[in-house]
Formats: C-alpha cells, structure tokens, sequence
C-alpha cells in the first residue's frame, strides 16, 4: 500500500470486513464508514441515466479486459479464532491468458496441496474467484439487478456516485451480486465493490456459505479501472449434519490481479466511443500497453 487511495481502502476493508457473515444476511458498510460523508442529495443528472451511461462503460471495460492477459493469485484461508493463526490454506495461482487459436484460457502454473481441514472448495467458491469477485455491471447483466442510487461520496480523491445493487430473482446454478457498489463520477466505471456473492446453499449436510469481501480497481491502462485486490472475511456458521457438529468457521480469502498486458491481435478497443487500439503504438506487439494519463486520481 504505497499511497493514501491504499491505505484509506485497506482501513475500510477492515471496517467492512470482520462484522462477520450470516448466511442468510447481509450487512452494508455504515454509509460513512471510512469513505467520509455521504451526500444524500439527489444528482444533477437523473439516476436512471447514471445507470444506463455507467452500464454502457462498463461493457466497454468487459470487452476491453476480453483481449488482456492477466495473473490471478488466490489465497483461501481458515483462521483459528483461539489463537488467531490460520490453521488451512487453499492457493493457486493462474495465468488467465490465450492459447495458439486466440481463445481465452486460464492456466494453472502453481496449486500446493490444500491444507483446508474445516472446509473444502467448492465450484461456486471457484466461480466466485473467476467471475464473482472481479464484478463487472455491464448492459446485458444490470437488467437482471435492481439498482438504486444512494448518493455521492468521495473514495479518496475520487468523486463518485453510490449504488445498492440486488438481484430481482435467483434463478438455479447462477451467481449473483449483493452489496454496494461505488462508480467513477467521470469515468463511469466501477472502482470499488463491496458485498456478497449469492446464494448460499443452507441446507444440512449440504451447506456452501461464503463471506462478504471487498475488490479494488485501479487505473492501468489510463482508460479502464481493473481489478486489482480483492479481501473477503467473515465468520461461517455451519449447522451440521447427521454426522458432524455445528461450527462458527472464520475464513479470510484474498485475490491479487498483476501484470495486465494487452493481447496482440487485429480486435479494436472503443472507448466513449473511440477508438484508442493503438493509442501510440504499433498494434499487434504483445505486452504493451497505453501509458496512463497523468492522474488526477490516486495511483498504486
């Protein structure tokens, strides 16, 4: 945490974070919990257009991060509340990249045994680490959420507007976002998410519980706000089954996201509607990247 834009978020993640997670509730942050006042007036420009134009930008941000490379790095964690040691890990560290034909990929170059005794993985964990936890609101999903504006707030030195987002329904087998989210007042781009992924699955002997977490963007490419940090934590309460006793399980999960490139190829970015592929420099050279604007924003 090299600045006041990191060290401000990873006072608040605390703040957020140890409240602890039910498995059938979830707890906003305090509207002024770290992130200083909250402006409860109504915008100058009608929130439905807010949604829209942010939704639109997000879309572009996902096909954007479509052509990117990128390494994940994973870390799952049982703590031991007597002593405050972590007692089981899960790890894995994958590079989400293409392989020969152009085709998106995720490539595992580093998964140790897991030493998770009170719990194991399961696919909504992995899918929540793949898709869930690095949200993206774009126009083809937000019709699935209800979103209510809630005000503006400043995230450091970044203006933005703040979002409560749910899911109007919860269809089978499908993931979804439960929390807070706040957006760029300029760009209108998603810079900080905090929630839960739903649903839990409560029923005894077959319990699949996951704790609220927080993810951070950044600016990397001086155009779109990436995913780079993502905490979660809270404390499980497992009711058990038939065989095993009910247990208050204290997880911790953190995910890093490094070394964005951008994929060499002939695919165009369009950002507010221009287009910045080449931005300087010579399309199809793997692993360069724009150079970031000079910020007015806070940079890691």
């Amino acid at each position: 945490m090299r600045n006041r834009w990191w060290l401000a978020l990873a006072t608040i993640g605390v703040l957020a974070l140890t409240a602890g997670a039910q498995k059938d509730s979830f707890t906003p942050m305090p509207l002024d919990a770290g992130f200083g006042k909250l402006d409860l007036s109504d915008p100058a420009t009608p929130a439905e257009e807010i949604i829209k134009k942010f939704a639109a930008k997000e879309s572009e941000f996902q096909e954007a991060l479509n052509h990117y490379t990128y390494r994940r790095v994973a870390r799952v964690q049982t703590i031991d509340d007597d002593t405050n040691k972590v007692d089981g890990e899960w790890y894995q560290v994958d590079d989400v990249t293409f392989d020969p034909t152009g085709q998106r990929m995720e490539k595992t170059v580093y998964a140790p045994e897991s030493s998770l005794q009170r719990v194991m993985m399961s696919p909504s964990d992995l899918q929540d680490i793949q898709k869930g936890y690095p949200f993206v609101l774009t126009t083809e999903e937000i019709a699935q959420y209800n979103t209510k504006y809630v005000g503006r707030q400043k995230v450091d030195d970044v203006d933005c507007y703040v979002f409560d987002v749910g899911p109007k329904q919860i269809l089978k087998n499908k993931r979804y976002f439960l929390g807070r989210i706040w957006v760029d007042a300029t760009d209108l781009q998603i810079v900080v998410t905090n929630g839960r992924m739903v649903p839990d699955d409560t029923r005894k002997n077959s319990e699949d519980l996951h704790p609220p977490f927080m993810t951070w963007r950044q600016q990397i490419d001086g155009h779109y706000w990436f995913p780079v940090y993502t905490k979660g934590e809270g404390v499980l309460h497992f009711q058990g089954g038939s065989y095993t006793m009910s247990e208050d399980v204290h997880m911790r999960d953190t995910i890093k996201y490094t070394d964005y490139k951008r994929f060499g190829s002939t695919i165009k970015l369009i950002y507010d509607g221009q287009d910045i592929t080449q931005n300087g420099q010579q399309q199809g050279q793997p692993g360069q990247q724009a150079p970031p604007k000079q910020p007015t924003k806070p940079q890691p």
